[in-house]
């Protein structure tokens, strides 16, 4: 295929070329009608190249075919059979990559480690499921996604299972072995649906973590927006295979999808693709040296460790890790990751894309230079020598790993639509909650609807939230009160 093409944006070229006249939506009009003083900060060119996908980009019949030259053209450029965009971010195309595989009352074997959006598409569906263990390392106090192992057990027991969901990397950059889990899945005649999120740069390098498609994964969904360079909420998935139908996850994506969707989404996905054919390993070859030369500097800073492979693989650990995710610990500073976050904004306006009570998350892409990554440094090197001056980090009761698990007392549909009530947190633990508690990043769910509430996972949220946790999903984001399935159910 010509992979010099990016027919959308050639499409969007065109239609500004031709001097097209919209008397449709959106009623800005080509910028025409936008506030100056929001042109000023987002630009004309936003509004210019906002336009309808049909009667607009194309026309009434979509006889240009653009998007579906640019769904194929990314295809092929990942080596899938089939390829589907969403300007609903991976939120959407993990729920349609569910509802494809598995109906309500059908079972899903999902690890436990999975985002908040999965859990959306249980309570929307109606599917059943079967929580498989992710790898606790109790020493990091983290989760890797689960093993092939651990698959093959709830298979074991659970043989009417519609598939299997796994996400990797997980937010910190760790792997689980996909070409054994491929395997264990097909071994029962059933799909795998990697939620690979995290994982967009993952074909175009082979130092980078093995691509789901390469593994032989059935469908994967990936947020182009993460560490590609589409826009917030651009994301793809992808199908092989014929263990899902394409006609029914295209069905299914329908059901979520938007009427309106975002020509400009659709416009940076198909220029990604071709950056990404053209350049990719190159600019990889790149993002990798520079990535390693930061870790080498960060983890030379007093009281800064970096984790690196030997810390996050190897056996009862990941299979894998990104190196493009730099884990830091910064607990020998006395202080936790939530407090380093604030304050390097504070002190440097460097944001941070993932904390936790030890660690900080930094992500690194193929968009990173010397500059960005020496303006990093110089403020790791400050936060460092003003460690004195950092808050404390409030003590945090971390369970066993054992602890953390929760028994699903009911469906996810139920708990979420059934009779509720609030109590006050401590009372909380027996009951069955009805609404998600996540921290907030990475967004995995200390507790779901239907899981059978304890005191040590509420402990663990509150004293969280004490020291400076986000739990944004719950009625009450500050946890002292829960939301849970009435008594009388």
């Amino acid at each position: 295929m010509d992979h010099s093409r990016a027919p959308i944006l050639q499409a969007l070229a065109a239609y500004h070329d031709s001097d097209q006249l919209p008397f449709t939506p959106p009623g800005h009009k080509q910028a025409r009608g936008a506030d100056p003083r929001v042109s000023a900060v987002l630009g004309e060119a936003v509004f210019r190249s906002d336009v309808l996908a049909v009667n607009g980009l194309d026309d009434r019949t979509s006889s240009g075919r653009f998007l579906e030259e640019a769904e194929g053209l990314m295809a092929d450029a990942v080596g899938a059979e089939q390829t589907f965009f969403s300007t609903c971010g991976s939120s959407l195309s993990v729920k349609a990559a569910m509802l494809a595989v598995a109906g309500p009352g059908e079972r899903l074997l999902i690890g436990r480690d999975a985002h908040k959006s999965v859990v959306a598409g249980l309570i929307l569906s109606g599917t059943h499921p079967v929580w498989v263990e992710p790898t606790w390392d109790a020493d990091l106090h983290l989760a890797h996604a689960p093993s092939p192992e651990a698959f093959a057990d709830a298979f074991a027991d659970h043989p009417d299972a519609k598939g299997a969901l796994v996400v990797t990397p997980t937010p910190y950059g760790t792997c689980t072995d996909l070409a054994a889990l491929v395997e264990v899945c097909h071994g029962h005649d059933r799909p795998l649906i990697v939620d690979e999120a995290w994982g967009a740069h993952l074909p175009f390098h082979p130092d980078l973590p093995v691509w789901a498609m390469n593994a032989g994964a059935d469908v994967c969904v990936t947020s182009i927006h993460k560490m590609g360079s589409g826009l917030e909420q651009s994301s793809v998935f992808h199908l092989q295979g014929d263990l899902v139908s394409a006609e029914l996850l295209k069905e299914r994506s329908d059901l979520f999808s938007t009427t309106s969707p975002s020509v400009l989404v659709y416009a940076a996905l198909d220029g990604w693709r071709r950056q990404m054919v053209q350049y990719g390993r190159a600019l990889y070859d790149r993002a990798l040296e520079l990535a390693a030369t930061a870790r080498s500097d960060i983890a030379a800073v007093e009281g800064l460790r970096v984790h690196d492979r030997d810390d996050l693989c190897g056996p009862g650990r990941a299979s894998d890790a990104d190196p493009l995710q730099v884990i830091v610990d910064v607990s020998a500073l006395g202080t936790g990751g939530y407090q380093v976050a604030d304050w390097l904004r504070e002190h440097h306006r460097v944001n941070v894309g993932l904390s936790d009570h030890r660690r900080i998350g930094v992500q690194l892409t193929h968009a990173d230079d010397e500059h960005t990554v020496g303006r990093l440094l110089t403020a790791l090197r400050d936060l460092a020598a003003h460690a004195a001056d950092l808050p404390p980090v409030p003590a945090i009761e971390l369970p066993a790993p054992r602890e953390l698990r929760l028994e699903q007392a009911m469906p996810p549909r139920e708990a979420f639509f059934g009779p509720v009530e609030h109590v006050p947190w401590q009372r909380a633990v027996g009951r069955i909650t009805a609404e998600l508690l996540t921290p907030y990043p990475p967004g995995v769910p200390a507790a779901l609807p239907g899981e059978r509430l304890n005191g040590a996972v509420l402990k663990y949220l509150r004293g969280g939230v004490e020291a400076g946790m986000v739990v944004p999903d719950a009625a009450d984001p500050t946890v002292e009160t829960i939301r849970v399935v009435a008594e009388d159910r």
